[in-house]
């Protein structure tokens, strides 16, 4: 996922700080202790009962919690968000080693082989190969990053032919990404094969179709909410019109989770706008005051920016 042009470049701190590998091990290898004394016998009935479906969603909210700290910029809170989606690490490798899968160990050694063999710039070729690269890349690449992130994605192809065979181009887009990027990262690898629309224009019949098939199901499941059969219908229509949506976007250079999230963002303070205009508690309001309230939000927070637009 993409962050905005401005966070790429930070004024420098005044105060460079210096990671400390050995304070950190020492620290970490007392939350995996701590972790692992939670899962033990006598340790915490809650972490004791989870399982990896059911703390996976929490993962997704730790993560997107990280995001929102960077996006503030809020460097204090950013520190306790990141200890928060490290937990999760932690939780996941103890279960694993309840199970007799794998240990923490095995997590960070999978990370220090990555990091020594696709970096071969840095480590070397020798440690790099030693590390598992098998792909013949140039390690001179003389402070270029597009140099570097072409070695990558060598290195990485090397490893995805060395782990399975490719059953299909679109294997490479992981699964476990976020539903609109994975959407939007599926309609690039198939567009390199043609498959693809020929121009934004041409997406918006595309949209008007899944709309009115999307009316269809949901008329029909309106007429019959206990038919999970047609529940499901209503539910994969909803997925080809947002499928559509992100890769409208795609054609016009949007990213739909940056898009989703500056609406989100809209939404909540034209929301606590009308909470703050209106008299009455907006339950208690007829759908024709909650709509002019609403117009009337969208206008003041639009004055209100085209403002503070004006004295920059």
């Amino acid at each position: 996922m993409d962050f905005p042009p401005e966070s790429l470049k930070e004024k420098a701190s005044a105060t460079t700080l210096k990671t400390d590998p050995v304070g950190a091990a020492a620290l970490f290898e007392q939350s995996a202790a701590i972790m692992a004394r939670l899962r033990a016998p006598g340790g915490c009935p809650w972490d004791r009962e989870q399982s990896f479906d059911s703390i996976r969603k929490y993962t997704l909210e730790e993560a997107y919690e990280v995001f929102d700290a960077i996006e503030r910029r809020d460097f204090p809170h950013l520190a306790e968000e990141l200890g928060d989606l490290l937990l999760q690490v932690l939780f996941y490798a103890e279960m694993a080693a309840n199970e007799g899968h794998f240990t923490i160990s095995d997590v960070l050694d999978h990370l220090n082989r990555k990091l020594i063999r696709r970096h071969p710039h840095v480590f070397g070729d020798e440690a790099s190969r030693a590390a598992g690269n098998r792909a013949d890349v140039d390690a001179a690449v003389e402070g270029s990053s597009a140099a570097v992130l072409r070695n990558w994605d060598e290195i990485k192809q090397a490893e995805a032919a060395d782990s399975r065979e490719a059953q299909s181009r679109l294997d490479s887009v992981q699964r476990a990404l976020p539903a609109l990027a994975e959407a939007a990262k599926l309609g690039a690898k198939a567009a390199k094969s043609g498959f693809d629309w020929p121009h934004w224009r041409d997406l918006l019949p595309k949209v008007a179709e899944e709309t009115a098939e999307l009316e269809t199901e949901a008329a029909g499941a309106e007429r019959d909410p206990k038919d999970k059969a047609r529940m499901a219908a209503v539910e994969a229509e909803l997925g080809d019109l947002l499928f559509t949506v992100v890769n409208l976007g795609r054609h016009l250079g949007v990213d739909g989770e940056m898009a989703l999230r500056g609406c989100n963002l809209r939404f909540r303070q034209r929301f606590k706008q009308m909470e703050a205009d209106s008299a009455r508690p907006l339950e208690d309001l007829e759908p024709a005051e909650l709509e002019a309230l609403w117009g009337e939000a969208k206008r003041k927070i639009a004055e209100a920016e085209a403002g503070a637009g004006d004295r920059r």
